[in-house]
C-alpha cells in the first residue's frame, strides 16, 4: 500500500506544479429581481412609472399581487364587484386609479384610506347604491372624482369631506339622487366642473352656486327642475339647464337675459309659453302674479284653555307662495313645543292659553309682492266662581255663573272677587323670589282630598303645579324670577262619585315680585350650594392630610437631629458577638479552687494532656443557652500567683472558642 502512494503523490505535485494559477473573477453583488406582474395583467418596461395594465382581463377581484410601488392602475372592464378594506393598502404611491365598468355594488369602509398621493379616481359604470362617509376616506390630494352611470340614490353629507379643498372634477350624472348635499358641494373652494345631468333634483337651494368662486361649468341638463336660482355673473360658470320642466315666469328673466344661442332651454309651464324655447320667449310675457290667500280659518274658532287648536290657511301665485304666520303679538312663529307649522302652511296649538286670544295673521310672499290675511282666535278662560258658592249647605244661594279666569286678569295683587267680597286667596309678603300665598279653609266643599296650585309667570308658558293635603291654608312660592308678574289659582280636588269630579276652584291671584336691588345676584341654586360644600369638605380633608403629613415630616427631623447630637457608642470588647452594648460589669473572682491531683503515668480514665480541663468541664452536651454569661462576662479560669496551674483561671471564651463547641 505504502508503494502505491508514494507515486501518486509525487504525481501530484508534478502535476501541480505545471498548472498556472487563474485569477478570481470578481462576483457581482445579487440584484433582487423585479416585481412580479399579476397575470393577465401588462407591465410596460418602458414606461417612466411603474403601471399596471389589467383592464378587460375577466378578473373577479382586485389581484393580491399588485405592485405596492405602481403608480397608475386600470382595472376597467372586467368583474370586480366588491372593493376591500387590504386590496389597495399601502399604495401610497398610487395616483391614478380606474375601477370603470366592474359592476361594483359595495365598497368597504376605508378602501381608499391609504391612497393618500391620488389624484384621478374613475369609478363610472358600476352599480354602487349610495356613498356614505367612510367610504372615500383618506383621499387627501384627490383631484378628479368620476362616479357617473350608477346607480346613486343617496350621499351622505360627509362623503366629500376628505377631498373638499382639492377636488376640482365632480361627474354625478346619470344617477337617481332625488336631491344633493349642497351645503357639502358648497365647500369645495376649487371646484371647477359639476356635472349633474339625467338626475332627479327637484330644487338648487338659493345662493348654492354663488358659493363657488372657481365654477366655469354646471350641467344640470335633465332633471326635475321647475326654477333655476340665479348664478353670479358675468362671468360665470357655463350652464347648461335643458331638459328640465321650468316654469317660465319672471323668476327666469336672468336665463332669459344670459342665454346664448343654441341653447335648449325649454318652457313647460304656463300653458301658454309650454313647448317654446326660453330664449325666444319675449322678456314681457315672464311676468309672475302676486299672491292672494284664498282660506284661512281656525278650527274649531273658540276653545278653552289648555285645548289644541289648529289654524289653516291657503293662497295662490305665480311662483306658489311660501307662507308664515304672525302672533297677536305681531311676531314671527316658530316651531317650538306649543307651536308648530307644518310644511302646508298651517298652524298647531299644542296648548292654547289667554295670550293666544286674539287675531293670527298668514303672509303668503313670493316675487311679486305678498297677502296677509287675519284668522280670530277666541281662548275661553277657565271658569272661577264670582261669589261664595255655597253646595254643602242645602239653604245656600245658587252659584254665580263663571267668571274671568286667573290667565285672564292683569294688574296688582288683586283676586276674582268684586269689592265688596271678602278674598278667598291672598298673596302675602311678596318679595324679589317668595310669596306666602293663604286662602280660606273650606270644610263645607265635601270630599277634598288634596289642594293643588296651580301658577306661571309672564314670560312663561308653562304652568307650574303643586299639591298639598287638605289641611294646609298657606304655601310659601320660592324660586321666583324678580320683577315678574305671575297669576295664581287654588283649586280643591275632590273625589266624588265615578269618575272622580272636576277640581273645585277656591279662588285666583295676581301678583308681582319685587325687582331685584341693584348689584344684587339672585341666591344661588341649591344644586349650586351642593357643589360648593363638596368643594369645602374636599378642600379640608386634603388641607389636614398635608398638615398631618408636615407634622410627621418636622417630628422625623427632630429625631434624626437628636441622634446625630447623641455620642456614638462606646466599643467595650472586641471579642463580643454584640459587638455594641456597654461592658457588662466585672463579675466578681470565684474563690480559688483546690490543687488538682496530679495526673496518673499512664493517663488513666482522663489521662492525658488536658485531663485537668475535662474535668473541670466533663461535657459540652449541655445547650449553649442553659450556660451563664459568656464572652468575657466569666472570670477567666486562672489559678492564684503561684500555682501549678500558673496564672488564676478565669473562663473566657472568644469567637474561636465558641466555633469549636458549636463543632463539638
Amino acid at each position: 500500500m505504502a508503494k502505491l502512494l508514494v507515486p501518486l503523490v509525487m504525481l501530484g505535485a508534478v502535476s501541480g506544479a505545471g498548472v498556472v494559477p487563474v485569477p478570481p473573477v470578481p462576483v457581482s453583488p445579487p440584484v433582487s429581481p423585479p416585481p412580479r406582474c399579476p397575470a393577465r395583467c401588462l407591465c410596460p418596461a418602458a414606461a417612466p412609472s411603474p403601471t399596471l395594465l389589467c383592464a378587460r382581463t375577466g378578473l373577479l377581484a382586485v389581484p393580491p399581487s399588485l405592485d405596492r410601488a405602481a403608480v397608475e392602475l386600470r382595472l376597467a372592464d372586467n368583474f370586480i364587484g366588491a372593493v376591500g378594506r387590504a386590496d389597495f393598502a399601502n399604495m401610497s404611491s398610487l395616483v391614478h386609479l380606474t375601477l370603470s365598468r366592474n359592476g361594483l355594488r359595495r365598497l368597504a369602509p376605508g378602501a381608499f384610506a391609504d391612497l393618500r398621493a391620488l389624484r384621478a379616481l374613475h369609478l363610472d359604470g358600476n352599480r354602487l347604491p349610495a356613498l356614505s362617509g367612510p367610504q372615500l376616506r383618506g383621499l387627501a390630494s384627490l383631484r378628479h372624482l368620476i362616479l357617473a352611470n350608477n346607480q346613486l340614490a343617496a350621499i351622505d353629507a360627509a362623503a366629500f369631506a376628505a377631498f373638499a379643498a382639492t377636488v376640482e372634477d365632480l361627474d354625478l350624472s346619470h344617477n337617481n339622487l332625488p336631491a344633493l348635499p349642497w351645503d357639502a358641494v358648497a365647500a369645495m373652494g376649487s371646484l371647477a366642473t359639476l356635472t349633474l345631468d339625467h338626475n332627479l333634483l327637484e330644487r338648487v337651494p338659493a345662493g348654492a352656486v354663488a358659493r363657488l368662486p372657481r365654477l366655469a361649468r354646471l350641467d344640470l341638463t335633465a332633471n326635475r327642475l321647475r326654477a333655476l336660482p340665479p348664478v353670479p355673473g358675468p362671468p360665470g360658470p357655463s350652464l347648461a339647464a335643458g331638459g328640465n320642466p321650468l316654469h317660465c315666469n319672471c323668476e327666469l328673466l336672468w336665463l332669459r337675459r344670459v342665454a346664448q344661442p343654441g341653447r335648449l332651454e325649454t318652457c313647460a309651464t304656463p300653458a301658454p309659453l309650454a313647448g317654446r324655447l326660453l330664449g325666444a320667449v319675449p322678456e314681457e310675457e315672464l311676468t309672475c302674479r302676486a299672491p292672494s290667500v284664498t282660506a284661512a280659518a281656525a278650527h274649531p274658532p273658540a276653545v278653552t284653555e289648555g285645548q289644541p287648536l289648529r289654524l289653516g290657511c291657503a293662497a295662490v301665485g305665480d311662483p306658489p307662495p311660501a307662507l308664515h304666520w304672525l302672533g297677536p303679538d305681531g311676531r314671527v312663529v316658530q316651531n317650538g313645543s306649543r307651536r308648530s307649522v307644518g310644511a302646508d302652511g298651517s298652524l298647531e296649538l299644542r296648548v292654547a292659553t289667554l295670550r293666544d286670544h286674539g287675531g293670527f295673521t298668514c303672509v303668503a310672499a313670493n316675487a311679486a309682492g305678498e297677502a296677509a290675511a287675519r284668522v280670530e282666535v277666541v281662548v275661553v278662560p277657565l271658569p272661577v266662581p264670582r261669589d261664595g258658592a255655597r253646595d254643602g249647605d242645602g239653604d245656600g244661594g245658587a252659584e254665580a255663573g263663571p267668571g274671568p279666569s286667573d290667565m285672564a286678569q292683569a294688574g296688582g295683587n288683586d283676586t276674582w272677587g268684586g269689592p265688596g267680597e271678602r278674598q278667598r286667596v291672598v298673596a302675602a309678603e311678596v318679595t324679589a323670589s317668595s310669596a306666602r300665598i293663604r286662602w280660606l279653609p273650606q270644610r263645607h266643599v265635601p270630599g277634598v282630598r288634596m289642594v293643588q296650585i296651580q301658577y306661571n309667570s309672564s314670560a312663561d308658558d308653562s304652568l307650574v303645579y303643586r299639591l298639598l293635603p287638605p289641611s294646609s291654608r298657606t304655601f310659601v312660592l320660592r324660586d321666583l324670577v324678580p320683577g315678574r308678574q305671575y297669576e295664581l289659582c287654588v283649586s280643591a280636588l275632590r273625589v266624588l262619585g265615578d269618575p272622580p269630579a272636576a277640581p273645585r276652584p277656591l279662588g285666583c291671584v295676581s301678583f308681582a315680585t319685587a325687582a331685584a336691588p341693584p348689584g344684587c345676584s339672585a341666591p344661588p341654586r341649591p344644586h349650586f350650594l351642593g357643589g360648593t360644600v363638596i368643594i369645602v369638605i374636599g378642600a379640608a380633608i386634603a388641607a389636614s392630610v398635608l398638615v398631618f403629613i408636615l407634622i410627621l415630616t418636622a417630628r422625623w427631623k427632630a429625631a434624626a437631629a437628636a441622634g446625630a447630637r447623641r455620642p456614638p457608642p462606646t466599643l467595650t470588647s472586641v471579642c463580643s458577638q454584640t459587638n455594641g452594648g456597654p461592658r457588662p460589669a466585672e463579675t466578681p473572682e470565684l474563690p480559688a479552687l483546690p490543687p488538682l491531683p496530679p495526673p496518673a503515668a499512664g493517663g488513666g480514665p482522663g489521662g492525658g494532656p488536658g485531663a485537668g480541663a475535662r474535668a473541670l468541664f466533663p461535657s459540652h452536651s449541655y445547650p449553649r443557652r442553659a450556660r451563664p454569661r459568656r464572652h468575657g462576662s466569666l472570670p477567666r479560669l486562672d489559678g492564684p500567683e503561684g500555682t501549678p496551674l500558673g496564672p488564676p483561671l478565669r473562663p473566657s471564651f472568644g469567637s474561636t472558642h465558641w466555633m469549636l463547641e458549636s463543632t463539638v
